[in-house]
């Protein structure tokens, strides 16, 4: 089982990113799930960090794609140029053509804009003009997202909500974790010595891996009950998509091999459930995001057998 891979990524990322190792746990996480991870939080706490740290530990090719309102669907999958030597279209791809993708400020852009990344995410393909294009593995797009209420910003359609497997917000640093990061090194002079402590091959053969840890039935039953706890619940519009099911699901495979099992508990969809579902639920009165009280008391509505 290759979790060593696993421990030494978050080891190093740890000694860059003070103070946010449940944050760095979820975010590899997410990426040995195969999932896409969106990032909401104010400006100045780490995103961007966070993404070039994870490309750089892992050896992945990176590209980041800044989301403004002029952005195009073709600036990011590419666009075909006529060459005049063979006299026919040649495709030029576009920096989707990577394997970690920062979708930075992503609600900045149109919702068309938005959209040019589902294909994608989805099928880990691009077509262009008639052709299809597999995207190299891992393919793992990393969104950062303002708040809702700043200026210039464009809610996410939920079908692009459902492409990403977890929400995670960042949060400012402790006390400790703060002084430090004022005192110290510049982080990203930091991260520039630091060579990679896993291959892009490490990667798939850990999300090869999370793909064997055990699920019991029980546990599937208790999985499938908080999925219909939240589409038959009247204070939500709609409830979790079969996606969201498989995504929780994959998700805690990953996080119980990075702990070290072979087999989920419990605990582990406990966790992982309001990552998956606080940005995929809205409630009905007014459409806004579940508050995580609510989300909450909904989950403790489940009982597990």
């Amino acid at each position: 089982m290759p979790i060593h891979h696993a421990k030494r990524l978050l080891e190093a990322a740890d000694k860059i990113i003070l103070g946010k190792e449940r944050e760095l746990r979820l975010a590899l996480t997410c990426l040995v799930a195969r999932g896409h991870l969106l990032i909401e939080d104010v400006p100045g706490v780490g995103k961007t960090t966070l993404a070039h740290v994870l490309a750089r530990l892992m050896g992945l090719q990176f590209q980041r794609i800044q989301f403004t309102s002029d952005l195009l669907p073709a600036d990011i999958l590419g666009v075909s140029i006529f060459d005049r030597e063979t006299s026919a279209f040649r495709f030029h791809p576009g920096p989707i053509f990577a394997q970690l993708i920062l979708a930075d400020e992503i609600n900045r852009a149109t919702p068309k804009t938005q959209s040019a990344l589902l294909e994608a995410m989805e099928e880990r393909q691009v077509t262009a003009d008639g052709e299809t294009y597999t995207l190299d593995e891992p393919f793992f797009v990393i969104a950062t997202q303002n708040p809702a209420h700043q200026i210039g910003t464009f809610p996410l359609p939920e079908s692009q909500l459902d492409r990403f497997l977890l929400r995670i917000r960042l949060g400012y640093p402790d006390r400790v974790a703060e002084r430090a990061l004022l005192m110290g090194e510049d982080r990203r002079s930091l991260l520039e010595r630091h060579p990679p402590v896993a291959r892009p091959e490490d990667i798939v053969a850990l999300q090869q891996a999370a793909r064997g840890v055990h699920v019991a039935e029980a546990l599937v039953d208790y999985l499938q009950a908080l999925l219909a706890a939240t589409r038959n619940s009247p204070e939500l519009a709609s409830g979790l998509s079969p996606r969201a099911g498989l995504g929780l699901l994959a998700a805690a495979r990953a996080w119980a091999l990075i702990d070290g099992r072979d087999h989920v508990l419990p605990e582990d969809v406990q966790t992982l459930f309001p990552h998956v579902a606080a940005h995929r639920l809205h409630l009905a009165a007014d459409g806004r995001p579940i508050p995580p009280a609510s989300l909450a008391r909904l989950m403790q509505t489940v009982a597990l057998d």
